[in-house]
């Protein structure tokens, strides 16, 4: 059973712009130390910025079927598995959320200029 899906798109040159005009102050309101450990680890950093705040707004708009309280930036984190499959760590009062067999996942793909992704929140429904 699907409780919410969310969709982001965001141009990778946004996201460029933003960290240039407004630097750590943009960085650390969006981004967990986790995600900036690893995107600005990488040659195209701004590519994996972006694929993070995608992947963070797809989350809110799934959130949005399921959950009244307030979300921050911080409560959302994304990271990767070694094998590069991204995951969602929900953190503060949103980690209670996926309780009851829920689960979360996200999908990211990217072009030269855009980064999508997809999150969907669902829970099993046992056969019968």
């Amino acid at each position: 059973m699907v409780f919410g899906i969310g969709v982001d798109i965001i141009e990778i040159e946004r996201v460029q712009s933003s960290v240039e005009k407004y630097g750590d102050q943009f960085l650390n309101k969006v981004y967990t130390q986790t995600e900036l450990d690893y995107s600005l680890s990488k040659a195209n950093k701004y590519q994996h910025l972006a694929a993070r705040f995608a992947a963070k707004e797809a989350v809110f708009k799934a959130l949005t079927t399921g959950w009244n309280k307030e979300v921050g930036w911080q409560d959302i984190e994304i990271y990767n598995e070694p094998n590069g499959m991204p995951l969602v760590k929900l953190k503060g009062e949103l980690e209670s959320f996926l309780s009851n067999g829920k689960s979360l996942k996200i999908s990211m793909s990217h072009s030269r200029d855009y980064v999508v992704c997809i999150a969907i929140i669902y829970k099993d429904v046992e056969q019968r």
